[in-house]
């Protein structure tokens, strides 16, 4: 079901960005608080707390081919893919309260399983919203330059969302005043209503038109099948996915660390806002120059320059060892510039992808396509976090209940700074080799796009 070549209208550009309101606060969030939460406020142990993100996160993996599939079925039987994504939209807000609604008192291994179960459901009803999202680019337009332009404005939301997330996040949950529990049941409450919100404006923008078909029925197998076929049948998806969920990797590990960086290693509870502005403002700027340069360059040269100087700054906050200080915030504002082309970039290749498969495989798999490229991304941004925990566990970190503060040992601090550096450059600069094979360029898509529409 492809969309005839056009320029997008301002009007879809804006909504379908808006949708990254919900999309950067859902994975910001979590992966910025959830695991302190668990740690310095439930009591939770170090790698108890990594496994109970990891497991709501392993169950995403496990889910989203499926709803992929799904989402595929229910666009060619009704003609739209909206239905899943209003239905992840709605029930999300009441789950992100949830988990972090533990009640007083429980023992650790009782609120671990509560925040388990509530964050499960949480990450369900993002999944159901997130895969149809992430096929819509290849169903609004089939021009190369264009999905540059609607992937670009959508970053700059989600850099926006994020330094909205991480760094109004800790100031709501200091609005319970010395009661850290109801400050982080405010932040959840708060920030589930926005990111609800985002996620229902976002749906709009899924196309309706007439069935293509009655699907028949299929086993429930079926849709990891389609999934894993789409995989293996695609070498420029393999190559694409597998440079995404390294860095996914690494930009989760930093995001999980940030918080420790804050308050184990420079020692301030203002530092957490500072990091994510010296992050995200650049991030607002450059996206659109990324775009300008893969324009010029190509989307995979630029996504790789942005790649390497991602890399290059966040090696250079291993100083903190040595020397922490405001001069962090410089090398993090230069990994923010550079995160902007990593995320908009290999989005905007993502429905290049898609429409090339189609040419040779037939349309409708769109779905499939975002349900994988949603469980990699997914598992690379939980896995990122498991690291950090288990770093924290190997190096000594201390567990605390509550506002108790705890000495950490040098090893434990030194660990938070190899986290927050040295391990997320040395994996993006594994991701680019896979990138390196990446095959397909600007005259392969302009020529999948004159096959699908005649000119």
């Amino acid at each position: 079901m492809t969309a005839p070549e056009r320029r997008l209208a301002r009007g879809v550009v804006t909504r379908y960005a808006i949708g990254s309101v919900g999309t950067g606060g859902f994975a910001t969030l979590p992966g910025l608080v959830l695991v302190f939460y668990l740690t310095d406020t439930l009591g939770v142990t170090a790698l108890a707390a990594g496994l109970v993100v990891t497991a709501a996160k392993v169950w995403d993996v496990v889910v989203d081919p499926w709803i992929g599939e799904r989402s595929d079925r229910a666009l060619a039987s009704s003609g739209t893919r909206r239905t899943w994504m209003r239905v992840g939209a709605i029930a999300l807000p009441f789950a992100f309260a949830a988990t972090f609604a533990v009640p007083l008192g429980l023992p650790p291994v009782a609120s671990g399983t509560w925040v388990f179960i509530a964050f499960l459901a949480a990450a369900t009803a993002f999944s159901l919203f997130q895969v149809p999202y992430i096929a819509l680019p290849a169903e609004l337009t089939d021009d190369y330059d264009g999905r540059t332009r609607l992937l670009t404005w959508r970053v700059v939301v989600l850099s926006v969302a994020i330094l909205l997330f991480g760094a109004g996040g800790p100031l709501l949950r200091r609005a319970g005043g010395s009661d850290e529990a109801l400050g982080y049941l405010v932040m959840a409450v708060v920030a589930g209503v926005l990111v609800g919100a985002g996620m229902l404006i976002a749906t709009t923008t899924a196309p309706r038109g007439a069935p293509s078909a009655v699907p028949p029925p299929r086993r429930l197998r079926d849709g990891y099948a389609e999934g894993l076929a789409a995989l293996r049948r695609s070498r420029p998806f393999r190559d694409l996915l597998t440079a995404f969920v390294l860095q996914g990797l690494a930009t989760g590990l930093m995001l999980a660390a940030a918080n420790y960086v804050a308050a184990r290693v420079l020692e301030s509870e203002d530092a957490l806002t500072f990091l994510f502005v010296a992050l995200i403002a650049p991030a607002v700027v450059c996206a659109p120059l990324w775009g300008r340069l893969a324009r010029r360059v190509g989307k995979e040269r630029g996504f790789a320059l942005a790649s390497l100087l991602f890399a290059v700054a966040a090696a250079a906050l291993v100083g903190m060892l040595w020397a922490p200080g405001p001069w962090v915030y410089a090398p993090v504002a230069l990994a923010g510039a550079a995160y902007a082309g990593m995320q908009s970039l290999p989005m905007a290749m993502l429905p290049d992808v898609i429409t090339h498969d189609a040419r040779r495989n037939g349309d409708g798999r769109a779905g499939s396509f975002g349900g994988v490229w949603t469980a990699g991304e997914t598992a690379g941004m939980a896995l990122g976090a498991t690291l950090l925990t288990v770093v924290l566990a190997v190096t000594g970190y201390v567990e605390s209940v509550g506002s108790t503060v705890v000495d950490q040992p040098p090893a434990a601090v030194a660990g938070i700074v190899v986290a927050f550096s040295l391990l997320p450059a040395g994996l993006v600069l594994l991701s680019l080799v896979p990138l390196a094979r990446y095959p397909l360029r600007r005259g392969d898509i302009d020529a999948d796009a004159a096959v699908a529409v005649p000119r």
